[in-house]
Order: structure tokens, then sequence, then C-alpha cells
């Protein structure tokens, strides 16, 4: 096991009081925290949080320390969570660990912006949304990263049983041929939400 270092990973007085009661309710204060990444995935970052006892570790686990408790990571998620904080947030419905993460920001949650973002957006608003219009939908730029395009279709598109053929045969296929640096292209619609027009039409 690697011997403890400056801490990585910060936590909020409400976060760092939480884990210290829970030890002391418990009788041993020498048990740790264990911060694993369940998901690096953008479009849904996730995170698992437990108290461990010294037992609950491994040669290969990165520890540190600073808290007033030692925290455990696995190499990897050590290395997606270096400059993350966690807090402890309550609300009427529940409560626990929230993990805030530099590294592992979700799609969408920054502003749109760069010479790539402008000419996708440019594409779709220019090429893609007016073929798309005739079926009452509509395309939208979420977020550009790593030459990866994030879209969200609505209106007639969410739910709509040919989407993925639209992506595919159209929106994916104009938009390469527009900004041909594109590497990929990932719809996050929430299809589910949606309903189906060319089955409604169909009626």
């Amino acid at each position: 096991m690697s011997e403890p270092a400056q801490p990585s990973v910060a936590f909020t007085d409400l976060a760092k009081d939480t884990v210290l009661r829970f030890m002391q309710a418990q009788g041993d204060e020498q048990w740790a925290v264990r911060i694993q990444v369940a998901s690096p995935s953008p479009l849904d970052p996730r995170y698992e949080i437990s108290i461990i006892e010294p037992d609950d570790r491994t040669d290969e686990d990165v520890v540190i320390d600073g808290h007033g408790f030692e925290v455990v990571m696995e190499p990897e998620s050590a290395k997606l969570l270096h400059g993350a904080s966690v807090d402890w947030v309550e609300t009427l419905n529940e409560s626990g660990f929230k993990v805030e993460n530099p590294n592992l920001t979700p799609i969408g949650s920054a502003p749109l912006e760069g010479p790539m973002a402008d000419r996708v957006k440019q594409a779709i608003e220019q090429f893609v949304n007016p073929g798309v219009a005739q079926h009452g939908g509509h395309v939208t730029l979420v977020d550009v990263r790593d030459n990866i395009v994030y879209i969200r279709m609505g209106g007639g598109c969410q739910g709509c049983g040919m989407a993925s053929v639209t992506l595919s045969q159209g929106i994916e296929r104009i938009l390469r041929d527009q900004v041909p640096e594109i590497e990929g292209i990932e719809d996050v619609t929430n299809h589910q939400g949606g309903e189906n027009p060319y089955y409604e039409a169909s009626k």
C-alpha cells in the first residue's frame, strides 16, 4: 500500500464531520473512506463512497490523509478523482455524498465555446434542422469533447422509432461532411420521454 500523501480529494467541513461522526458512533476511528469511480462516462458519471475497515484495503490502493481519516482509492479512480471535492447533501427526499469532479464534468454542463462547436452549431442550423423540421423535430448541440459531438433531438424526433436511422443516415453524414474532424456523434436524447410521431400518424 502506498504511503499517505497530500490530499488530492477535498472534503467539505460537512462531509468531513459526517464521516467522523459515523466513525465515532462505531467506536473505531481506524476505519477509512473508500471512493471509487463507478462510471467514468461523461453522460452519467457515478461514484461509490463507503466506510471500510482496515482489512478492506489492497496493496495497490492509493491512500491519502489530512482529513482526520484516510481516503482509499484504487489507482485508476485516484487519477480520475485528482482535484475533486466531496460534499454531504441533504434534501427532503434523500441524503448522501456528492462529488464535484472537474475531470468528469457531465455533458452539457459547460458553455459551448470554441471554433469546432461554432461550426457544428452552424451546420446543424443550416443543414440539419431544416430537414428534420419537416417531421416537426429539431436538433440541438449539447457538447463537443475530444472531437466527439453530443446532440439532443427534440420535437417529433424525440421518441421517434426512426431516430436512430435519422441519426446514422442523415444527421451524422451531414455533420461529418461539414466538419470533417468529427470523430463521433452521440445522441443523448431521452427518447423514452417522447412520442412516436410516425406511429401516431399511422393510426
